[in-house]
């Protein structure tokens, strides 16, 4: 399995997804505020890895921090980290949860808080490899024996601690003995499919085919294509669903043309505080990630650009998104929020 972060003799350490397909390289981080640069210059990225990447970073912040005025160094941990990516709210549910577990040991001796607080940074990375399986489980059911799936971005083991959610489903479809083949979308600007995807299914002996963003539609037309498999940063109360630019438009191709759109994503990437997607915060970064590729320019200069990192694909777009504890469908706002409590569907 690739080890796409871990807590290493008192350092965090990430593989460095900047580097791949080229070289497997790690980044190992000494202080949070090496955390925080790691997750917003996406040395690691993906939604639950950023996740247990803070949780890492809280406890790294922690374990390096005086004892004297410990409240308000905690607070600048977590603010630092909560300040590097807007959208994946994992991040967030990460934070709040190494949050609570500060709360509760207050008064406690440092050294014991210390030690609570890399237990629980482990624990997040053990239960996202665990939710990943049970994604896995539980989508693999609902892919196509005999087709292909096309995924789009990277929702594997590089996304997470490990197996993936959208690349977990199709492995869990494979080890169950489906014949299933992988298009991968390249996914531009920043090329996670073609650079991160096709690289980690070659890993494991998956039969991968890369295509660019644009050939989407042409194949899904062609009957090839049996699913589509995608993850998600954050799920609206209505199932509005944001993730990596350019789902919406392959959602709608798919809609057009009959494929289903399988959503895999663990329970902590809903947000049902907010009602639609309409409300998700969308990540702008780097003009240099549109005009160049890999560090050559593609484009005059002085060229205006907008680049989103995430778009968002409305519920009515979505044939099932599929979590640890089951699989939700239309109505979302009834079916995610039984989920959400662990109330039988």
């Amino acid at each position: 399995m690739i080890e796409t972060i871990q807590w290493v003799d008192g350092t965090v350490v990430m593989i460095d997804q900047r580097r791949l397909p080229i070289e497997e390289k790690f980044v190992t981080c000494r202080t949070y505020e090496e955390v925080a640069a790691a997750i917003r210059d996406m040395a690691i990225r993906g939604a639950p890895a950023i996740g247990v990447a803070a949780a890492m970073g809280v406890a790294l912040g922690v374990a390096g921090a005086a004892e004297e005025g410990l409240d308000g160094q905690m607070e600048t941990i977590c603010a630092t980290l909560a300040a590097t990516r807007p959208t994946a709210v994992n991040l967030f549910w990460a934070l709040d949860r190494m949050k609570r577990l500060y709360a509760g040991l207050r008064g406690r001796p440092l050294g014991e808080i210390r030690q609570r607080m890399i237990e629980e940074a482990r624990r997040v990375r053990e239960e996202d490899i665990a939710i990943n399986r049970a994604i896995g489980r539980h989508g693999a059911p609902l892919v196509p024996d005999g087709k292909t799936v096309l995924t789009h971005c990277n929702a594997g083991a590089l996304a997470t601690a490990g197996y993936g959610t959208a690349l977990g489903v199709i492995r869990a479809a494979i080890e169950s003995g489906k014949r299933v083949d992988v298009f991968a979308d390249e996914t531009r600007p920043f090329l996670q499919g073609a650079r991160l995807t096709v690289w980690e299914l070659q890993q494991d002996a998956i039969p991968t085919t890369l295509i660019t963003d644009n050939m989407a539609g042409h194949f899904m037309k062609s009957g090839r294509i049996g699913c589509v498999v995608v993850g998600a940063d954050r799920i609206a109360a209505n199932g509005d669903v944001a993730n990596k630019v350019g789902t919406y438009s392959v959602a709608v191709l798919a809609r057009e043309n009959g494929v289903p759109l399988l959503v895999a994503a663990p329970l902590s990437t809903l947000d049902l505080t907010l009602a639609s997607g309409d409300l998700i915060p969308i990540e702008q970064r780097a003009p240099a990630e549109v005009t160049h590729v890999f560090g050559h320019a593609i484009a005059p200069p002085g060229t205006a650009v907008e680049n989103p990192a995430f778009d968002v694909t409305p519920a009515r777009y979505i044939t099932a998104i599929v979590t640890e504890r089951g699989v939700a469908r239309a109505p979302f706002e009834t079916s995610l929020q039984q989920l959400a409590k662990g109330e039988p569907k």
